[in-house]
């Protein structure tokens, strides 16, 4: 690894690790701001959506504006935008205003992934070490983030704007560091797969003929499975921490005059086992059939939804240990759609590729968000799980369609 790739390497870490703590923060904060607004699960769930939503969307123009401006500027922005977006969390007097500091944060985030993978496939000589140290520093991020904000409103008795406000100062240093930073984006290494390189796009005419040639191929299919695991991901994870403060088996604790809540911290575990899943699934994706793989994820996917309140119901040893599953499961799948995605995109349309899935994964996915606050305000619990589950069914035929096409090919 030469000068230029720990230099990217830095980059990249700083703004992944940060770009998820930021992520799962936000669950975190969804039981506090049903309180402190006193409002109902659909509002807030709705709120979410509309700032997470950018998060996905913003995916598809940032992606163009790497090729375009590269991708150091927008992995400043990025920091720069987060920090400004918790400030603003931090003095939100009411949902509207809550909901324009999260579309502040979903915009800037959405620099984050097309940036940073464009800068790593296109100058880092060492890819693939700079690519697994880039996702062990999503998975940390997504770990602390619950565990970082949890521990916050401990320390500051549940002053969550407070927290907010703590929390933006990381990204504004971050981003001060990221100037500092020297990168060579004029390396552009070779493509590793003997095929041409993606396309640069400079207008809508030729933004609609590569997107047609990328959804003419077998991509639509991992288009649609992409956005299955995404309605399964945010709609399982908004409102995960405020339904584990209404299971018996670990109620909030009240000592040494503030409140504990033992939910928060099964849900940063349940995220902390997100690292072991990527782990296994990238080792997997080189060993098995992507489409198998993926079929045995989404299968898992149901059967944790169908019992998830069986085993919170049966106790706490039950709870912790499908909880753990869950989160090994839930990140065990990325690496296999993300090799689905090289395996089924045409050359041509390999950068564009990038920004639909996040697209789906990221912005369709959000509108799970709002779905899960409906069902949760308009049904049961019970309800939402079996939601999931219904999405899971439908991420895995996507993906066992893809086998046997492949088979039949």
């Amino acid at each position: 690894m030469d000068d230029n790739d720990r230099a990217i390497t830095g980059l990249v870490i700083l703004s992944h690790t940060l770009v998820h703590t930021y992520e799962f923060a936000i669950p975190i904060f969804v039981p506090v701001w049903l309180s402190q607004f006193g409002t109902t699960a659909f509002l807030v769930g709705t709120v979410v959506t509309v700032g997470v939503s950018l998060y996905g969307i913003g995916s598809l123009p940032s992606g163009i504006l790497a090729d375009r401006i590269g991708s150091k500027p927008l992995l400043v922005g990025c920091l720069i935008g987060m920090g400004l977006a918790f400030l603003g969390v931090s003095i939100a007097p009411n949902l509207p205003v809550l909901a324009l500091a999260l579309v502040v944060w979903g915009a800037a985030a959405s620099a984050h992934h097309p940036a940073g993978l464009t800068l790593i496939s296109k100058d880092a000589h060492t890819r693939g070490d700079v690519f697994a140290y880039h996702g062990i520093a999503g998975n940390i991020g997504t770990a602390a983030g619950p565990l970082l904000t949890t521990l916050l409103l401990v320390v500051f008795a549940d002053d969550w704007r407070l927290v907010a406000f703590v929390l933006a100062l990381p990204a504004l240093a971050a981003a001060v560091l990221a100037t500092r930073i020297d990168i060579d984006e004029s390396v552009t290494t070779a493509a590793t797969d003997g095929g041409e390189r993606s396309t640069d796009i400079h207008s809508v005419g030729e933004f609609v003929d590569t997107s047609k040639i990328l959804f003419a191929s077998a991509f639509a299919i991992v288009f649609g499975m992409v956005m299955s695991y995404g309605l399964y991901y945010r709609g399982s994870l908004t409102f995960l921490p405020e339904l584990f403060s209404g299971f018996d088996a670990i109620q909030p604790i009240n000592a040494f005059g503030g409140t504990f809540e033992p939910g928060n911290y099964v849900f940063a575990g349940l995220l902390a086992m997100g690292v072991f899943g990527q782990y296994v699934g990238g080792k997997l994706t080189d060993r098995i059939r992507v489409e198998a793989g993926l079929i045995a994820g989404f299968a898992a996917l149901v059967v944790i939804a169908v019992g998830y309140l069986p085993a919170a119901n049966a106790g706490l040893g039950p709870l912790l240990v499908l909880s753990a599953v869950f989160g090994f499961v839930l990140f065990y799948i990325q690496p296999f759609y993300q090799a689905a995605v090289a395996e089924y995109t045409p050359p041509a349309a390999r950068g564009l590729s990038y920004g639909f899935t996040y697209l789906g994964d990221f912005g369709f996915g959000a509108l799970a968000a709002s779905a899960a606050g409906a069902v949760l305000t308009y049904a049961s619990p019970a309800a939402l799980f079996g939601l999931l589950a219904v999405f899971a069914v439908i991420g895995g035929g996507f993906s066992t369609y893809l086998l046997v096409r492949s088979d039949s090919a």
